[in-house]
């Protein structure tokens, strides 16, 4: 072989290895769809009949205002404040910027802010479950943009990026998102709940009511869906390396998709189990699943499955609980997002300080591992989500433009932010065909009623 064909030679493998790295994020992306398509579903489950369109459309939109905001600032924010508030030069990731468009030199940036604008739209997913059935869509859709574009990737900045200040001065673990994403939106939703106030109904005499949701199944499915979601999020949080690095995390100590598939699976098993022990309710035994992949994916690079199994299920028991919680404080949280997203994020980045204290961070000069910098650190991303959570929807509320009119959420959002029905025909169906003969008790309508 010539020189000259080594070094095509040579190019052309370059080329290949780019190319895998885009194939893979790009199908990373494509899963992590699911994770909206199982929100959707679940939360249309868990509303009355009356709210089951707008809790759907809630998450459409999410998605539709996210991405767009997130590529003019979130991902400038994510490369400017690994500091802190003031920006370093982030030039490239200015929307105007060569590398965000299409550009055959550069193989990366876009695929990437799209996973990242995807681990966006989930931060706005959390907080729609939360707030279902009183919310304005309005209202919902500025506080989306907030956490989805600018506060989770904010944390993101600080806990992720190679040069994120808790990272190098806290020596901060949280490969799976805990921290950035889970913790900061449970507490955002927190924040937002507390000026949202309680459904109508929820609490009399002070006592927690039941409101049951109008489809279980639905919001079963949901759920399971938005579990395959996360093996797309989760794949979005390996760096793919080119050349002989191999898989890496996002602070570039070694893994691989093998480690994250025993402890994903192991996570979701041991929440499953935990939640049923502590509840043995099935739409929070599902949640379980969330909540125990939750609690240890900030360490899932690191812990063996066997710890893994039993963390989760410590995640899945304490769940429900927390739930329990903060319910008895008068808290409407519709799903238990504060209790799944908020407190197994924060669990998570904490037991990473417990379990892997004194692994050593790959970064020059952060410190390695210790239970201190991870408990600052998810005090860190609590506070981080809470404070604009609550001071923005504080701020709606004053102006009237948080909750819809107490005649609307009696009414059901659907009559009045759709309008449109769900379910067209009752059961048995409706004559909504002219000439069709009513079913009668026992009795099936004539032959070839139907085709009249």
């Amino acid at each position: 072989m010539t020189p000259e064909e080594l070094e095509a030679f040579k190019a052309a493998f370059e080329m290949h290895q780019a190319m895998n790295v885009e194939v893979f994020y790009w199908w990373c992306t494509a899963i992590m769809f699911m994770i909206h398509a199982g929100f959707l579903a679940y939360e249309i489950g868990a509303s009355r009949v009356k709210n089951a369109l707008a809790s759907g459309m809630k998450n459409i939109l999410t998605l539709a205002v996210v991405v767009p905001t997130f590529y003019f600032f979130g991902w400038w924010i994510y490369n400017a404040m690994p500091n802190g508030f003031i920006p370093v030069d982030a030039s490239a990731a200015l929307p105007w910027s060569t590398s965000m468009g299409p550009d055959v030199t550069d193989m990366g940036t876009g695929i990437f802010w799209a996973a990242f604008a995807m681990f966006g739209a989930t931060t706005g997913s959390i907080l729609s479950g939360a707030v279902i059935e009183r919310i304005r869509m309005s209202a919902y859709l500025i506080l989306t943009v907030v956490v989805g574009s600018g506060v989770w990737i904010l944390a993101g900045a600080w806990g992720w990026h190679p040069d994120g200040w808790l990272l190098m001065d806290l020596g901060y673990h949280d490969v799976g998102a805990s921290g950035v994403v889970h913790a900061v939106a449970g507490f955002f939703s927190l924040g937002v709940l507390i000026n949202l106030g309680p459904r109508i109904g929820k609490f009399v005499d002070g006592k927690a009511m039941a409101i049951v949701p109008h489809s279980l199944p639905m919001a079963l499915i949901g759920l399971m869906m938005i579990i395959v979601g996360f093996f797309g999020f989760l794949g979005g949080c390996i760096i793919f390396n080119g050349g002989d690095t191999g898989w890496t995390t996002i602070y570039g100590n070694p893994t691989n998709l093998s480690a994250f598939a025993f402890n994903t699976l192991m996570g979701f098993a041991g929440g499953v189990i935990g939640a049923y022990l502590s509840s043995r309710e099935p739409f929070m035994t599902m949640s379980g699943g969330l909540a125990g992949i939750i609690t240890v994916a900030a360490g899932m690079d690191l812990y063996y499955p066997g710890l893994t199994f039993v963390l989760a299920i410590f995640g899945g028991v304490t769940m429900p609980m927390v739930g329990k919680f903060v319910e008895k404080c008068g808290i409407d949280d519709a799903v238990g997002a504060v209790a799944v997203h908020g407190w197994c994020g924060f669990l998570g980045v904490v037991l990473v300080g417990i379990f892997a204290s004194g692994y050593p961070s790959v970064p020059e000069g952060a410190p390695d591992i210790s239970f201190f910098g991870q408990l600052m650190g998810a005090v860190i991303m609590c506070v981080t989500g809470f404070i604009p959570g609550y001071a923005i929807s504080l701020l709606l509320k004053k102006m009237n433009m948080l909750r819809v009119p107490p005649k609307v959420e009696a009414a059901g959002l659907d009559l009045v932010e759709i309008p449109a029905v769900p379910y067209g025909e009752s059961v048995p169906a409706r004559d909504i065909v002219e000439g069709t003969i009513p079913a009668t008790a026992g009795q099936l309508p004539a032959h070839g009623a139907l085709s009249n």
